[in-house]
């Protein structure tokens, strides 16, 4: 199963759920790989503090011209969308930052003056934390894109029974880069106008993605009642309710999983792995210790 964790805004408590998730699945003996995908500011790795075994760099090819064999016939330019190469009377100038690396200019240019070489965007972090596989991007300073990365990444990450995807917040490419090949996508989301309102632009997302979803509503207990009835009237299955509470505040400032501090919220967060993992493949069954077939 790959379940991503989403949310239409940032500060919902996306990286919250998603850490303590894959906790929860790990205590039941599944094989768990847990991926940071929010590249621009990754912070799961101060929850579940895995030790690093592998740091490399990601990259993206990028063209470089040859001025003894371009004839600046332009053809490059005029097929690039993404303004990357600009085509003088007496020179190409290419444009890194702009490229998206699809090796066009290369394939289309009829003298062959165009070959690719790699431009670093940002670095890759593998590790454990305890018996979760752990993947960790970080977007260098400047860089425009990040789903060159978050595709790298996820290329890198392995294949575990289990992996947990914890997307960038926001409905933008990133996310979508994230989320396309999961099986199912949990978004969470909060009790506020802003909340309700950014849940609905995700919510169209996932739908034009054709993706299953559910909804985690986090720090509830106040004026819920607008955002639960959106889910009601959309028929979108509400998989769990977090209480808003000092406690989880306080667990967070200390970089804690709440999961293993507050023995409640262990409880709660196994009802949504089993809420989760049954939307998934509604034949498998839970009883609080494994899940069965």
């Amino acid at each position: 199963m790959k379940i991503a964790i989403a949310s239409g805004k940032g500060g919902t408590g996306k990286t919250t759920v998603a850490a303590n998730l894959a906790r929860v699945f790990s205590r039941l003996g599944i094989q768990v790989a847990y991926i940071d995908c929010d590249v621009e500011a990754p912070n799961g790795h101060l929850f579940l503090k895995p030790h690093i075994t592998g740091h490399e760099s990601a990259t993206i090819p990028v063209p470089q011209i040859d001025p003894e064999l371009c004839t600046r016939c332009g053809t490059c330019g005029r097929f690039c969308r993404y303004n990357a190469l600009l085509c003088l009377p007496l020179q190409v100038i290419p444009f890194p930052e702009l490229c998206h690396g699809c090796g066009g200019c290369g394939l289309v240019c009829p003298a062959g003056a165009i070959r690719e070489v790699p431009r670093e965007i940002g670095s890759i972090d593998l590790g454990e934390a305890g018996s979760i596989a752990f993947a960790g991007g970080l977007l260098n300073i400047g860089e425009a894109m990040s789903p060159p990365l978050i595709k790298a990444l996820k290329a890198r990450a392995g294949t575990k029974k289990v992996t947990l995807v914890d997307a960038p917040p926001g409905t933008s490419c990133p996310v979508i880069e994230s989320i396309r090949d999961c099986d199912y996508v949990a978004l969470v989301t909060e009790p506020t106008p802003f909340g309700l309102n950014d849940l609905q632009l995700a919510v169209e997302m996932v739908r034009a993605l054709g993706l299953p979803f559910g909804v985690i509503l986090n720090r509830a207990g106040r004026n819920d009642r607008p955002l639960l009835d959106y889910c009601s009237e959309q028929r979108i299955n509400l998989l769990a309710q977090f209480p808003d509470d000092r406690r989880v505040a306080v667990a967070y400032s200390r970089g804690e999983l709440i999961s293993e501090v507050l023995p409640e919220f262990r409880a709660r967060f196994s009802s949504l792995a089993a809420a989760i993992a049954t939307s998934v493949k509604p034949g498998l069954r839970f009883d609080g210790r494994r899940i069965r077939s």
